[in-house]
């Protein structure tokens, strides 16, 4: 679970797990799920090593999005919290 502190202060408003989704699958179904957010909510993406976790965020980011936080988890998977631009 993620702290309030992680999330800025708060949980997120919503979660995805794109574990063994292919790039730019991944990316799609985030981008898909933030534009049923309000601005200024946090969605917490779950996602493989390599290609996602280099690719996803960054082009996250050029949306406008705000990437709050990319942590390591079990099984070499990578949570990252987005909050809405």
């Amino acid at each position: 679970m993620i702290s309030n502190h992680e999330a800025g202060g708060r949980v997120p408003d919503d979660k995805i797990d794109l574990r063994g989704e292919l790039c730019p699958i991944n990316y799609v179904k985030t981008k898909l799920r933030l534009e049923d957010m309000k601005s200024g909510q946090v969605l917490e993406v779950l996602l493989d090593a390599g290609e996602p976790i280099q690719n996803v965020p960054r082009s996250l980011k050029n949306d406008g999005h705000q990437i709050l936080g990319v942590k390591k988890v079990t099984g070499g998977a990578y949570r990252v919290l987005v909050r809405k631009g």
